[in-house]
């Protein structure tokens, strides 16, 4: 009868979709590929909801805040925070990819590559915008078309401009304010209708994916990705590990918290298809709905450490790969440029590859086509790619709220030490819910 039950849990379900996926890929490659609708249409329901609950949770935090000023200064910490972490994952590849050389050995000659192979990665990297262009990027033609369109940050802007407008009206705004947080409990709702087919997603995205790619291509590129994992698992557990401990949590049960988003993310490759569920999590932690709603949703932008730690990492892997010896000012110059270029890149599958491309451009000792050497694997890394960037928001998230007093302490104790499964017990009587 426990065993029956044990299959109840949604975590466990998602790694019986994952394990069947590898089954069905690596056994029926062509089976595994035309899984791929199963994985996209899982992503494409979740990201319907994210932009209504992004916006419904910054406009009620904000309408209800006492002090707006402090918005500012949460604003401003923030992005402190994920300047300084995100820095510490760059280095951190640039470090272990000097120390452990991955790609030593491959001795390959850039003439003997395909380079269009990569070329449509590229061509999109090329495309990068300007600084001008990526800021009037952040406001939409109109108020809907952000929401229509699905930019996180566009729907930000506009969800703090009106909670800004709301918290003038007095009264009124406050009315408005209820009523918005009324219609995210809808969404949540939806959400949690939806995730309950996050076992068949992640049994289409897994089977697409070694369908596609193949097991072969992993074991041939093995050096890189087992370095890019453990080098991620470092950061985790001793960076962010560190980060908590300070903070007064421990990195171990909040990942034992969050496991049923990271295996979803393992699942589809993609942090976005847990946005809604995180946030809703971290409230549950302890962590105000103001800090959640502006933490998160910036974080998918700005907080990349998976894909900071991949760019440093890679770049030098086609360094060594293509023996060539980068100065210390070259490698100088791409952790500059990287700490940029990281902040373009977005939690959907691919980005973190087009990101490598365009930060390529300032060694140009490093062929282009050099990248035709990851196609076959990135989909791999992406997915570690997107758990250390899932976790590192998470942290973040925790984090700020205590830096700003908007943490209840006992409830993220008492959250952390009951575990998620228990889901609708009783809330610990000293414990008061956050808004």
């Amino acid at each position: 009868m426990a065993f029956f039950r044990i299959f109840r849990l949604l975590y466990v379900q998602v790694l019986v979709g994952i394990a069947l996926g590898i089954a069905v890929g690596a056994i029926w490659p062509e089976v595994g590929v035309a899984l791929k609708p199963l994985g996209d249409g899982f992503i494409k329901l979740i990201k319907m909801s994210i932009a209504p609950v992004i916006f419904c949770t910054i406009v009620s935090g904000i309408a209800r805040m006492s002090d707006i000023k402090a918005f500012g200064r949460l604003g401003a910490k923030t992005l402190l925070y994920f300047e300084v972490v995100s820095t510490f994952a760059l280095v951190l590849g640039l470090v272990v990819g000097n120390l452990v050389k991955p790609g030593a050995g491959f001795n390959i000659d850039p003439a003997t590559l395909d380079p269009t192979i990569a070329a449509g990665y590229v061509e999109k990297a090329a495309h990068g915008e300007s600084l001008t262009a990526y800021v009037l990027g952040l406001i939409p033609e109109a108020f809907l078309g952000a929401f229509a369109d699905g930019n996180l940050l566009q729907v930000l802007l506009i969800a703090i401009l009106t909670g800004f407008a709301c918290a003038r009206l007095g009264p009124f705004g406050d009315k408005v304010a209820g009523v918005l947080e009324d219609v995210s409990k809808v969404f949540f709702s939806i959400i949690q209708i939806v995730v309950k087919l996050a076992p068949i997603g992640a049994f289409g995205a897994m089977g697409f994916t070694i369908g596609k790619y193949g097991l072969a291509a992993l074991l041939k590129l093995g050096a890189l990705v087992a370095t890019f994992y453990a080098t991620s698992l470092l950061f985790v557990l001793i960076v962010l590990g560190l980060i908590a401990l300070v903070a007064g949590f421990s990195i171990f049960k909040f990942l034992a918290y969050i496991r049923e988003e990271l295996l979803i993310v393992l699942g589809t490759s993609s942090s976005e298809s847990v946005l809604p569920q995180i946030m809703e999590k971290m409230q549950r932690l302890g962590a105000g709905k103001t800090t959640t709603g502006l933490v998160i949703p910036t974080g998918y932008s700005f907080n990349l450490d998976g894909t900071n730690i991949y760019m440093t990492l890679a770049t030098l892997f086609l360094a060594q790969a293509t023996n060539i010896d980068l100065t210390l000012t070259q490698e100088l110059t791409l952790l500059g440029v990287a700490m940029l270029t990281s902040k373009g890149a977005s939690g959907v599958t691919g980005a973190g590859f087009i990101t490598l491309a365009a930060t390529l451009a300032v060694v140009p000792d490093i062929p282009i086509a050099s990248l035709a050497l990851l196609v076959g694997v990135d989909r791999f890394m992406s997915e570690c790619r997107a758990l250390t960037n899932l976790v590192g928001n998470g942290v973040a998230t925790i984090v700020i709220a205590r830096w700003e007093g908007d943490l209840d302490r006992e409830k993220l104790a008492y959250e952390l030490n009951k575990g998620p499964d228990a889901v609708g017990a009783p809330v610990h009587p000293t414990v008061t819910e956050t808004d």
